[in-house]
């Protein structure tokens, strides 16, 4: 989740890489402006920049089954269906009806209706009735559960699979060490746990407001 106050580079420079980056497709163009004009929280959606790195991923991974937890509108799950084959499916989960209707409608009007799979509810009860494996994870969502997301997904993922997950920089805030906010410590403790985590291997990068890719020792 991310907005022009939370990246983790200068504005101008994140509009520079947009600038040089291929256009968003037109659905995702429309699906951005509607959420801006109905949502206050629109800095949630990933954006152009954020989106075609996690198409990227899919298609890089050849991923066929994705699973995304935190929909919002949907901004997200079309971007990576759009890397998917024909029969492949982003599976995503939220708790919000609200969004979650703007996403189907979203989905509806793209090439990629058939891709995606809207699950509602609270997510670690969702993912208690899903089966793996899963090529592509990203998670996006609560910052208080992410450890929690991490633990519940970590089995399902398949042997050459990969965690996505945004917001690691936290608006650089995670330096902070004054800041004990519940969302700051729970992102600061989850990033120090994941770093000496034997079972996997994980970089951080600075795109926007931070995103983190994990996979398998």
């Amino acid at each position: 989740m991310s907005d022009t106050s939370r990246r983790g580079i200068p504005p101008d420079i994140d509009e520079y890489c947009v600038a040089h980056s291929s256009p968003e497709a037109p659905w995702l163009a429309d699906l951005a402006a509607e959420t801006r004009e109905a949502s206050e929280a629109h800095g949630m959606m990933v954006g152009v920049l954020e989106g075609r790195l996690l198409e990227f991923l899919v298609f890089m991974t050849g991923a066929r089954r994705v699973l995304e937890i935190g929909t919002f509108t949907g901004y997200s799950a079309l971007s990576m269906a759009a890397a998917l084959p024909s029969d492949g499916r982003v599976v995503t989960c939220d708790i919000d009806p609200v969004t979650n209707e703007l996403a189907r409608r979203a989905a509806a009007g793209s090439p990629y209706c058939d891709r995606v799979e809207f699950l509602l509810g609270p997510a670690l009860d969702t993912i208690a009735t899903l089966d793996g494996p899963f090529d592509l994870v990203f998670i996006d969502a609560d910052k208080e559960s992410y450890s929690a997301y991490y633990e519940a997904v970590l089995p399902m993922l398949a042997e050459r699979g990969v965690i996505v997950v945004d917001n690691v920089l936290w608006s650089g805030r995670v330096l902070d060490a004054s800041d004990e906010t519940v969302d700051t410590v729970a992102i600061r403790a989850f990033n120090d746990a994941l770093a000496v985590d034997s079972r996997v291997v994980c970089v951080m990068l600075t795109v926007r407001d931070g995103v983190t890719l994990i996979r398998r020792a």
